[in-house]
């Protein structure tokens, strides 16, 4: 069976599952160097992108659209404006079948659509190693307007149960006090909010727990969902009202006095705030199941928060926590067509690579460049002789809105001026932080980490010896979200780890999008040159380099950098 899925709003995309097995998930953002976020406009997209990856419309069995709202206005080929039924965003009182199936028809299409929730919930689990290995999870769904939500999963039984929600907090909740304070009190509105979240983690290594802040919220929460959950409405039927839920955002924030304390304190506040009402609230649901099972899946926008990933780890109430590469919308494509699957086949393992992305588009140098062929392993003599960041574009692009080395920039790690640099090229916030991609049986060396991270889903301490030697990929706080990387997953930037840190004696480097601001990543190889950020830019195995290089004098003194050893061949290198 051969179903596609369509989210149509922000994060627009389109996925293909055949027969179990995820041909592509392409999010609109990704193709022709779109906006972030962008929607899909016309339905002529999806069969545009359909028949470029060698499938034409009567191939698929059933199209299946991400549920928004109930109608979203489209066009086809020929402008003809169409409102295309969907899904609900949610499902309206807790107890329905979570996988309930809504069936319409645009033209002469039919199609399924499944609610949006439905979508991260199938999406992720089917993904999931637990769904591989045939053992039953707990998910938990917690995205922006949504409340989170506790599900279980169990293949043997071919059912996914909802279980109740976890505490009256829309994800939302995050970003909404950040906008009451600097430097996002400017009038910031949707889409652009998407970005704030992660702006957020990163501020907040500025900031303290204020505990009388902390108590004023408590306090706030209390007497708002007293005032807001009355005896007329049950408990389960209150979470899932959308308009009561805002309700209560808003008059939480509204109780609470915080203009007494500076902004990053106010928001790293806030985010112990969310994170221990939400954790006081799993776990006391916990306590009530009878079932026993240590594995969970989260997923849902909230899941980007590499901070609560991690204490969700470590917090004692699971053995297993995983974390799609595409926790938010820009799974929803995705999860849409194995909502689709599931519906007919059953519960079963998604057959998957993260690496099911758009296809690098080759167009050659424009007028300013020249390339010549160039092996990854030269890439890494490159890194360590220049001291300066490559463009690294690879194959098909990485699903979900991290860059995992098809799509990146790679830099040297230990000059304390390269942080800065990063931020600067790529028109970011200096207190932004950089990634670290590293040899994921070195791992340990560098980092407090005890298994294999490969999509970036949490954050690590920084190995105390080695704050000073690889400082442009430490957070604030000293942490860092770690990319690890072995030749299986994917084995050009294992070859070029492994080729770097044999001539360095680093297993580590910088890894960043490979994007110019408010865009996708980079679609092609000409627009990375035309971005013109870096002297550099590998694609396709070819070396491209700027003819009039720019120099870089902040990265000249080069920090902590070894010298280069005698088996460098720099022959090549254009300057």
């Amino acid at each position: 069976m051969i179903t596609c899925g369509v989210k149509l709003t922000h994060d627009g995309g389109v996925a293909l599952v055949d027969n179990g097995r995820l041909i592509f998930s392409i999010e609109m953002e990704k193709l022709n160097d779109a906006e972030r976020h962008s929607k899909i406009t016309d339905l002529g997209q999806v069969f545009d992108i359909l028949a470029d990856n060698g499938y034409d419309s009567r191939d698929v069995d059933k199209f299946v659209f991400d549920g928004w709202r109930r109608t979203f206005k489209t066009s086809r080929l020929f402008h003809e404006e169409v409102e295309v039924n969907l899904a609900p965003y949610r499902r309206g009182i807790l107890g329905n079948n979570p996988l309930q199936e809504y069936r319409f028809k645009v033209w002469d299409l039919p199609y399924s659509s499944f609610c949006h929730y439905s979508g991260h919930l199938l999406g992720s689990y089917c993904a999931s190693p637990f769904a591989a290995a045939g053992k039953p999870s707990w998910i938990i769904v917690w995205d922006g307007a949504m409340f989170p939500c506790l599900y279980y999963a169990d293949p043997a039984a071919n059912n996914v149960q909802s279980i109740s929600t976890i505490c009256p907090l829309i994800g939302n909740a995050y970003h909404e006090m950040a906008l009451r304070v600097p430097p996002f009190d400017t009038g910031i509105q949707f889409p652009d909010t998407l970005a704030v979240p992660g702006k957020i983690m990163a501020l907040i290594a500025r900031g303290q727990v204020d505990e009388r802040l902390l108590a004023r919220c408590d306090d706030a929460y209390k007497r708002v969902c007293a005032l807001v959950i009355d005896s007329r409405r049950s408990h389960d039927d209150f979470y899932w009202q959308e308009p009561l839920g805002h309700q209560l955002l808003q008059q939480l924030l509204s109780r609470i006095d915080f203009h007494d304390i500076a902004p990053e304190d106010v928001l790293a506040t806030w985010h112990e705030f969310i994170w221990r009402t939400f954790h006081a609230a799993l776990a006391a649901l916990l306590k009530q199941q009878t079932r026993q099972c240590g594995d969970l899946v989260f997923c849902g926008g909230c899941a980007l928060n590499i901070k609560w990933n991690r204490r969700l780890r470590t917090c004692g109430l699971f053995d297993s926590v995983w974390v799609p590469p595409f926790p938010n919308d820009s799974g929803a494509a995705l999860g849409a067509a194995v909502c689709g699957w599931v519906a007919d086949g059953g519960l079963a393992p998604l057959e998957w690579s993260v690496y099911s992305g758009p296809e690098l588009v080759l167009k050659g140098p424009p007028p300013g460049w020249s390339g010549a062929s160039c092996a990854i392993a030269e890439v890494a003599d490159l890194l360590h002789l220049t001291g300066e960041p490559v463009v690294i574009l690879n194959g098909r692009a990485e699903l979900g809105p991290r860059a995992l080395g098809n799509r990146s920039i790679i830099a040297p790690a230990t000059s304390t001026a390269m942080k800065s640099h990063l931020n600067v090229i790529k028109r970011r916030e200096g207190y932004r932080p950089v990634a670290p991609i590293c040899i994921e049986d070195l791992a340990a060396e560098f980092f407090l980490i005890d298994r294999p991270d490969p999509y970036m889903s949490f954050e690590w301490d920084v190995q105390p010896g080695w704050k000073n030697r690889i400082p442009a990929v430490l957070h604030e706080d000293g942490t860092a979200r770690v990319q690890t990387v072995n030749k299986r997953q994917n084995s050009t930037i294992s070859d070029l780890l492994h080729r770097y840190s044999a001539i360095s004696g680093l297993a580590v480097l910088c890894n960043t999008s490979a994007n110019s601001a408010g865009r996708g990543f980079f679609a092609s190889d000409e627009s990375a040159m035309r971005w013109g950020g870096t002297n550099y830019v590998w694609a396709g195995g070819i070396m491209f380099s700027r003819k009039n290089r720019i120099a870089f004098p902040e990265l000249e003194k080069r920090d902590g950098i070894l010298a280069a050893d005698e088996c460098v061949d720099e022959s090549w290198v254009k300057a």
